[in-house]
């Protein structure tokens, strides 16, 4: 009886496996999607920059007849036209005569320091007033070591500077601005005055290179390389094409590094890839 039982069932299982009226039908997997991110458009949301700027009289705009900052308006309006900008708003800490040991004591100030905790760029005009109290501390007996110890202290009193403004912002874009050699209708008896300015500017070169967010502006061949006069009446400063120049300078190297990464920065966006 338990054998006929048991040949009952596989007959039937069998039979059923030849109907026509039922099949085996495999599972159905849906696709999974995949998840990719998306670069934002630099002009997807345009932004509002804010810019402070510091440093000697480049930034106080001494030699610009309209007293309006130097480079800073014309800057202004060229970042503005940028896509991924809605607005740029300055703050202007550029004081006349100010060298590397004054800035850092400035930057120590409560002004100085909530302006700088919100920036997204700051702009450095400093080291030419450097140069000119080695010239005055100097002059009776002037000689090319006076000017390396210059150097020595300029970069230890940079890299304080730099330090400080990272401290109280990591994350802002830091441009130094370089120097240019105005000195040679006041000292042209000194011949190694465009060496020395080089060297400064490789000293500043080389504190800028510890520090990822950080870019160096040469300036220097857009007065050496021209027989335009740049310099206001004072053969010292620039004048409004002289500082037009560098708001042009600027504005190319914020074009090609610092603004791309700033737009980095910005949120990501998903997209689904069906």
């Amino acid at each position: 009886m338990k054998k006929f039982f048991t040949l009952l069932i596989l007959s039937s299982l069998f039979l059923c496996s030849c109907s026509g009226s039922t099949q085996w039908m495999p599972h159905s997997y849906k696709k999974a999607a995949k998840i990719v991110y998306k670069q934002v458009p630099a002009d997807f949301i345009p932004r509002k920059l804010t810019v402070v700027s510091a440093g000697d009289s480049l930034t106080q705009g001494v030699g610009d007849s309209t007293k309006t900052g130097g480079y800073l308006p014309y800057l202004k309006k060229m970042l503005e036209k940028e896509k991924g900008i809605k607005e740029a708003e300055f703050y202007n800490f550029g004081v006349q005569g100010n060298r590397t040991t004054q800035l850092m004591k400035r930057l120590q100030s409560p002004e100085v320091k909530s302006a700088i905790s919100q920036a997204d760029l700051v702009i450095l005009t400093i080291g030419g007033n450097d140069i000119v109290k080695v010239l005055r501390d100097n002059i009776t007996d002037l000689q090319f070591s006076d000017f390396t110890r210059g150097k020595e202290e300029y970069i230890v009193h940079l890299t304080q500077i730099m330090e400080s403004i990272t401290k109280e912002n990591p994350n802002a874009k830091i441009v130094l601005v370089g120097l240019y050699n105005p000195f040679s209708k006041w000292f042209g008896n000194i011949k190694e005055l465009d060496q020395i300015v080089g060297d400064w500017n490789s000293a500043g070169q080389s504190v800028i290179a510890h520090y990822p967010n950080a870019y160096f502006v040469h300036i220097d061949d857009l007065f050496n390389e021209t027989s335009e006069n740049l310099l206001y009446r004072d053969n010292f400063h620039p004048n409004d094409k002289g500082y037009k120049l560098i708001a042009q300078r600027l504005n190319q190297t914020l074009g090609e590094r610092t603004l791309p990464d700033l737009e980095r920065n910005s949120l990501m966006v998903s997209k689904e890839e069906n």
